[in-house]
């Protein structure tokens, strides 16, 4: 009997068997019953620390996989998947490994139904979205601490008195940061060493009216304001539930969903003259970069509290705070460059070239300088594309083109409301965008686009192509400058071409200074 087709079946499964053991996705499918019972799953789940055999055998089924927090929302998805006849959807969700971890998922689904329409299975890809997650996290909570940072440098510069200075810094962190509470006290020199609230926002209901908060050693003193007075330091309480230091005022704070908090000093000298206090409704609100942008911001709030009592000028104010603004912008920059390693130093480049063009052409010296800072964090909105899709050596798939275009918009939407003395979103939103309308993500053309965005938009081709990227090596700075010639009053601005070539050409400028 010819079994040859028997045969090549086999080997065809054995393959696709090596190949799902040996891709990152864990493929499941399990019965569209309570619990989800599963039925198949591929041997590399172990890497969650379960064994297929036990899964298979209903220890545990899918939905004890499933993050008891995300369990409600995940088969509410799922129920209304099943009922209004799809047969694929994709979710994201958590699921806890056999550690007790709880690892994020993006869940490709696909139901199978009987001849009536009913669901009988759902067959899942699920790929580990964990790092994707931690780095959306850390960049949300940079952005909050940012637009918080942004709306109290406005109000250390436009405040004229202390009381307008302490509400409108408050004011920032709740209404810009997004946190749930936010007050100034300063300490008092009476015998019970008192801490007065001078200023607040937000979520404040009795808590401070009855908070009776010291900076003394004693009972009411040992919280983190009190702890912080006395230090002149910091004071974090990442779980407002099981940290000891805040047992006085634990059930004011949880009536109002105070979760964690931060104790911010005011200095004058070395002196302290005062706290800043925020309060975030979830735990473990205040990482290392947020907390080090929380510290700039209350020592502007410092700053901005003696240059009132001394009067000092407020040019002098305002050109601190844009100096703190831009070791902010330069900080985003970090953080994008060290997420995508084969564009590390990219933007700076970029930034460098996009001023010196700006420069030849005899723009302000302040608008140029706002360009270069646009220039430094252009790529911003890469960290919302996956990184495999920014480091994948070969070339991109439509779908995978699509998200990498969405870069634009996506940096356009971090930064849109933070407040800038220059069109800092915009140039970043428009520095794809082409003079005959070819570009994105609007398709603008001509004078539609900012000038300043038709030079970074010269700069970046020209270092793009001369540097090195994963799917090609790079092309050299001779070819970088014929293309952008070819392309000059077509795509490009002519008037930023002519000044880039000069400059690589005539002048001696180098990508690499």
């Amino acid at each position: 009997m010819d079994i040859t087709e028997h045969k090549t079946a086999e080997a065809n499964l054995r393959l696709a068997n090596t190949l799902i053991e040996q891709s990152p996705a864990i493929l499941f499918r399990w019965r569209a019953e309570p619990g989800w019972p599963v039925v198949y799953v591929s041997n590399n789940v172990r890497q969650w620390g379960y064994e297929p055999n036990d899964l298979l055998a209903g220890k545990p089924p899918y939905s004890e996989l499933v993050h008891p927090d995300d369990l409600q929302r995940v088969g509410n998805e799922v129920a209304a998947h099943s009922a209004n006849g799809v047969s694929q959807f994709a979710q994201e969700y958590r699921i806890v490994t056999a550690s007790g971890d709880a690892r994020w998922m993006d869940d490709r689904t696909t139901v199978e139904r009987d001849a009536s329409g009913k669901p009988v299975y759902f067959q899942g890809v699920v790929l580990d979205i964990t790092e994707r997650k931690n780095n959306e996290h850390a960049l949300l909570r940079v952005t909050r601490a940012l637009l918080t940072l942004s709306a109290g440098n406005a109000a250390v510069v436009h405040a004229q008195t202390e009381e307008d200075l302490f509400n409108a810094m408050c004011k920032a962190a709740v209404n810009a940061g997004g946190y749930r509470m936010a007050w100034v006290g300063i300490p008092l020199d009476d015998e019970a060493k008192t801490v007065r609230p001078l200023a607040w926002a937000g979520d404040v209901g009795d808590y401070l009216e009855k908070a009776a908060i010291s900076w003394g050693d004693n009972e009411r003193g040992r919280g983190p304001t009190g702890r912080c007075i006395r230090s002149g330091h910091p004071h974090v309480v990442q779980h407002i539930e099981s940290d000891p230091v805040m047992a006085p005022w634990l059930e004011a704070a949880r009536a109002l969903g105070f979760r964690a908090s931060v104790a911010l000093p005011l200095l004058q000298a070395s002196r302290v003259i005062g706290a800043l206090m925020i309060y975030a409704g979830e735990p473990n609100a205040f990482d290392a970069d947020e907390l080090a942008l929380l510290q700039e911001m209350a020592g502007d709030l410092s700053y901005g509290l003696v240059s009132l009592r001394t009067r000092t000028a407020h040019e002098a104010d305002e050109a601190r705070l844009l100096q703190a603004m831009e070791a902010t912008v330069g900080a985003v920059a970090n953080t994008v460059e060290m997420r995508d390693p084969y564009t590390a130093g990219h933007q700076q480049r970029v930034a460098k070239l996009a001023a010196a063009i700006a420069r030849e052409l005899h723009m302000d010296e302040d608008r140029v300088h706002g360009l270069q800072l646009a220039a430094s964090i252009h790529d911003l909105g890469k960290i919302g594309v996956p990184a495999e899709i920014l480091s994948k050596p070969g070339s991109l798939t439509p779908v995978e083109y699509a998200l990498v275009q969405g870069h634009a918009q996506i940096g356009y939407d971090i930064l849109k409301d933070v407040s800038f003395p220059w069109p800092i979103a915009d140039v970043i939103l428009q520095h794809h965008e082409r003079l005959d309308g070819s570009g994105y993500p609007r398709g603008l053309n001509g004078e539609q686009i900012l000038p300043e965005a038709r030079v970074l938009a010269v700069a970046d081709v020209v270092e793009a192509m001369s540097s090195h990227r994963p799917f090609r090596p790079g092309l050299g700075l001779d070819a970088a400058l014929q293309y952008v010639m070819g392309e000059r009053g077509k795509t490009l601005d002519a008037a930023a071409v002519d000044a880039c070539v000069r400059l690589l050409r005539d002048k001696g400028y180098s990508l690499a200074s």
